[in-house]
């Protein structure tokens, strides 16, 4: 049989931007736990810098296969499968991470009440980063939802920035609407995804991607966008992060896609150079090392600063930033060894791991709706 041809790059990209979350969610950890960051505003910069288009990222790569898994699957299934690959761990781990940070109040950063369960309804914010699958699921809801009607994608991209901009003035105005914001804020993002889709998935074009000249041409408008972003935000006070988002919506849009472009960019040439191979093995279990990687490099946290006394924001960091990637990457496999994979999704193993000869685009569509 003639192997199938490689889409690995959907697997670098999530590997890339699961990385950059981790970074983010271990910094924000260390500073919320009281750690002086402030002798070391670079590792800020650092967090602002790559900020933008990490999110974005992943509803894009997501909605690259809503076309043909609605089409395969039809309604009723394709809500099924997403709530079952997304929305079940989301309850799951969200629960658990409630329940630890309850129990370990003393040393947490989060200091949940009971009345916190119910947040998972309503307010994911509240529940850490787990606002992201939350807002995964129902955008995907959503958008198939207008397949069935028959919304063509040119009229969801319309759609998608309408959401975007009443995104932006419910911020402005802080108007609360729970979950529904991140619904309006993101949608956009998933409609690229689906415009681009024909366009990423035909080879005849991934010359053009593959290409170590546009890569380093791309990177030009990719340093400038973000070095924007980054002096920006920190001009404000008190929205560092969120002011280009939100008050410079359109700005904003512009920053992510061309950041998303260059790391679009940037796995295929990985793919074409057959290079960090073990980036792709993080983006197939991307999903996994969301659901649990506050929980561990918390733990972590915790162990170093109130049994070691370690303060160090460098040791702390790194370790953190490593736990946060492989702890979660063993609780997997443990939990595979243990016949207990369904504590992270209740998808058959064969949808993220596929063992049989099928075809790359039937593969990397079950792959890329896990996260």
């Amino acid at each position: 049989m003639k192997p199938a041809p490689r889409l690995n790059w959907i697997d670098y990209a999530r590997g890339i931007a699961i990385i950059l979350v981790t970074y983010r969610h271990v910094f924000e950890g260390v500073k919320a736990a009281g750690i002086p960051v402030g002798n070391f505003p670079f590792l800020e910069y650092i967090n602002i810098f790559f900020y933008s288009f990490r999110m974005p990222l992943f509803f894009i790569v997501s909605g690259i296969f809503i076309s043909r898994s609605f089409k395969k699957r039809g309604l009723l299934n394709y809500i099924e499968a997403r709530a079952k690959m997304i929305l079940y761990p989301y309850f799951i781990w969200g629960f658990m991470q409630l329940t630890l940070q309850m129990f370990f109040t003393k040393y947490t950063n989060g200091h949940p009440t009971p009345a916190a369960y119910l947040h998972l309804l309503y307010l994911p914010r509240e529940i850490g980063q787990f606002w992201y699958l939350y807002a995964l699921f129902n955008v995907s809801i959503l958008y198939v939802f207008s397949k069935q009607l028959k919304f063509t994608v040119v009229y969801n991209i319309i759609i998608g920035l309408i959401f975007f901009y009443i995104s932006a003035l419910v911020y402005q105005y802080d108007i609360k609407i729970g979950f529904l914001s991140d619904i309006l804020h993101n949608y956009i993002f998933f409609a690229i995804g689906d415009l681009v889709s024909n366009y990423l998935l035909d080879r005849k074009n991934h010359k053009y991607f593959e290409s170590g000249k546009i890569l380093l041409l791309m990177l030009i408008p990719f340093a400038a966008v973000q070095f924007y972003f980054l002096m920006a935000n920190l001009q404000q006070q008190i929205q560092k992060y969120m002011f280009v988002e939100y008050y410079q919506p359109f700005i904003f849009l512009l920053i992510a896609i061309i950041g998303c472009a260059f790391i679009i960019n940037l796995t295929f040439f990985l793919q074409k150079k057959d290079r960090l191979k073990w980036l792709t093995y993080v983006g197939r279990h991307s999903l996994y090392i969301y659901v649990a990687q506050v929980i561990a490099f918390a733990g972590l946290r915790i162990f170093l600063t109130n049994v070691l006394h370690i303060q160090n924001i460098f040791i702390i960091l790194i370790t953190g930033i490593i736990a946060g990637v492989c702890i979660p990457l063993l609780l997997y496999r443990l939990a595979v060894k243990l016949n207990m994979r369904w504590i992270f999704t209740l998808e058959k193993e064969d949808s993220t791991e596929v063992k049989k000869p099928v075809t790359a685009a039937v593969a990397f569509e079950n792959r890329a709706n896990n996260l």
